[in-house]
């Protein structure tokens, strides 16, 4: 069979479903609703974006939340508030964003790049451990692809050396580690809602968290150092404004109704692709995971096989793949900090050589289309 490459006819010339989808119902009479309330912002007296984050502290298990204008911020304001500053070091994992690592910096404290798991690529307690010094201060997991990360062993590892954990859960809407929902497993979590991701206000992010001192702390971060019932010209503690706006909300709360339905889909369509015999195969969650919200598809090409090859012919195939993340020790930007990376990291150099992501909109389409992506694997790969 002629690959598309070579002029061949391509598998799918159909396009993969759009992201985000369409306003449902329930979205635009919400939308509307601020709108015309001309209440737009949270500082207003909208409660549309305190509904939101009740709601959605309590999919995550606990009792507070805080709307925030991104997730970057928002792992720096859950930093923040937990008392992480200048002169500490917070754990991250080689194979992340770099939101993960720019949030540390942004927060003046010190990030210590970990080599992940190898085969799951996630953090691993025992790397954590070997990478904890006098300065750490915290442990920020990242449930990478919507997979959690193995948080009972990080937590043991937090609580022998008295260290915070901040979760980033920018990709694990409604994801479970041993029936528990993450984002509420830690100190911290922090939930993005940027356009890629599998709740979206095209921008936007929350903190969630347990414990109420805390939740006063990052809330004082995110509103300029007021205080709850405060004045509102007293600033006690310094802070910035970094609030949701009502808008964002509005997009957000109808949201949680349909989210599990949402990852039900993605994991059937997961579940259809038939990869046997084939130089590919699913990366595997980390021990723990009861449910994984599958906002990516980690794939990882046996050893020989040509990445940057099987990314063009897919994409001609009309199956695109992402080439998922560089290294994060390896980015220029980091690189120039003088960060600290805990020994060498090459499973997440080797993850950057191997890995290939099917992304979420390709995941959102109708399961009995993932015969499209086994296809395209067999003609590029068979």
């Amino acid at each position: 069979m002629t690959l598309a490459l070579d002029g061949g006819a391509p598998v799918r010339a159909k396009p993969w479903p759009s992201w985000p989808p369409p306003l449902d119902p329930a979205q635009r009479a919400l939308v509307t609703e601020v709108l015309e309330s001309g209440r737009w912002g949270a500082s207003q007296g909208g409660e549309v974006g305190s509904r939101f984050v009740t709601a959605l502290a309590g999919m995550a298990g606990v009792p507070y939340g805080v709307g925030v204008a991104n997730a970057t911020l928002g792992l720096f304001a859950a930093l923040r508030g937990l008392g992480v500053g200048p002169g500490d070091e917070v754990i991250v994992p080689a194979y992340t964003f770099v939101a993960s690592a720019a949030s540390v910096i942004l927060a003046g404290a010190t990030p210590v790049i970990v080599d992940v798991d190898p085969s799951d690529l996630h953090l691993a307690a025992g790397a954590v451990e070997a990478a904890v010094t006098g300065r750490t201060a915290a442990i920020m997991p990242v449930h990478l692809a919507g997979s959690p990360a193995d948080l009972d062993a990080l937590a043991a590892v937090a609580v022998r050396h008295g260290l915070r954990i901040v979760e980033d859960a920018a990709q694990a809407h409604g994801a479970t580690y041993r029936g528990r929902p993450v984002g509420g497993l830690g100190d911290a979590g922090v939930f993005s809602f940027q356009s890629s991701k599998a709740m979206t206000a095209g921008e936007g992010g929350a903190v969630v968290c347990r414990d109420e001192s805390a939740y006063e702390a990052i809330w004082s971060v995110c509103n300029l150092g007021r205080t709850r019932g405060g004045r509102w010209y007293d600033h006690p503690e310094l802070g910035w404004n970094l609030r949701m706006t009502e808008l964002q909300a509005a997009l957000l709360l109808p949201w949680l109704d349909r989210l599990e339905a949402e990852i039900e889909r993605r994991e059937a369509f997961c579940a259809a692709l038939d990869l046997d015999g084939l130089p590919v195969s699913a990366v595997p969650r980390p021990p723990g995971t009861t449910r994984d919200s599958r906002h990516l598809l980690m794939l990882r090409l046996d050893p020989g096989v040509d990445k940057q090859r099987v990314l063009t012919a897919m994409a001609a195939e009309g199956v695109p793949l992402s080439a998922g993340y560089p290294p994060l020790g390896a980015l220029p930007a980091l690189a120039e900090q003088g960060l600290t990376r805990a020994g060498e990291c090459p499973a997440a150099e080797q993850a950057a050589r191997s890995v290939v992501w099917l992304t979420q909109p390709m995941l959102m389409a109708d399961p009995v289309e993932a015969v499209d992506v086994t296809a395209a694997f067999r003609k590029v790969l068979g």
